[in-house]
């Protein structure tokens, strides 16, 4: 078995039949599909009954994180790609990426370009979220730049990193990358070989306000694991305090002072003084 592929769900029985079938229709078959059923009350379960092939896999509710941690442990491949369930697949993503890992074993991991869909129309994705190749580790600080569902990443890697962390219940993507890039290079295949769709009212993103509350507490970890660089400490504490000081001016206007003193702490503890009075 060459790869396996994770599919985490919960409540998406709208959007999941095209998610596998995107799967299923890919040229490269060397795979195996497990579905990590996150606690759905929908009609999740008597979705997955169509299909033969698939290991599927139920959990209670305990979030993404555990949902792919899961599948993960679960998983039997050389490789690991995920595919969140609302998100599709091109036919040849796998047969482009396993090819280009193949031909370099030096490296862990790579990732493609993306097609946007948002309430049904395709749109541009802004320039912030343009994707890099190599050591970009400085270039995943600002904000989350790989999607899961375009990264190919070989299971060793994820077993040695510890995969998702479960106490994020947004960002959790965005503390994996940093963990691996900041040790590793990872390839950018230009090509956008899967198709995200958005815009819709459970998307994880639009459940939490602020979120670089969680980008702070993976930065926060990072600092406190202590196997930076120096140049990557300067870096990370600089992305640090510019995402504190953003959070304290949004706490404030909110009336949220005990939470704006929060992040005052934290920066104060890194020794980078706030210039928030």
């Amino acid at each position: 078995m060459k790869v396996s592929v994770i599919i985490p769900t919960f409540n998406r029985a709208a959007f999941l039949k095209e998610a596998i079938d995107s799967v299923l229709s890919q040229s490269y078959r060397d795979f195996e599909l497990i579905v990590v059923d996150d606690g759905s009350t929908d009609s999740t379960r008597e979705i997955l009954q169509d299909y033969q092939g698939l290991t599927y896999l139920y959990q209670e509710n305990r979030g993404v994180s555990a949902a792919r941690n899961k599948g993960i442990q679960a998983a039997q491949g050389e490789y690991i790609a995920f595919l969140d369930s609302d998100d599709l697949w091109t036919r040849h993503k796998l047969q482009i990426q396993v090819a280009w890992m193949e031909a370099n074993p030096e490296i862990p991991a790579c990732y493609t370009d993306e097609i946007w869909i948002r309430q049904g129309k395709r749109v541009n994705p802004m320039k912030k979220h343009q994707k890099y190749s190599g050591w970009i580790f400085d270039k995943c600080l600002p904000l989350c730049i790989i999607s899961p569902s375009s990264i190919l990443i070989r299971r060793e890697l994820l077993q040695q990193v510890g995969g998702f962390d479960e106490s994020l219940p947004v960002c959790e993507d965005y503390d994996l990358w940093l963990r691996i890039t900041k040790d590793y290079p990872i390839h950018f295949i230009p090509k956008p070989l899967i198709i995200k769709r958005g815009g819709h009212p459970d998307q994880l993103s639009h459940r939490y306000w602020g979120n670089d509350r969680f980008r702070v507490q993976a930065l926060e970890k990072l600092l406190k694991m202590g196997n930076l660089t120096e140049s990557q400490r300067d870096l990370v504490l600089g992305e640090l305090r510019k995402k504190c000081e953003i959070l304290i001016q949004g706490c404030i206007k909110r009336g949220k002072t005990k939470e704006a003193e929060k992040y005052r702490r934290i920066v104060s503890q890194f020794e980078f003084p706030c210039t928030y009075g």
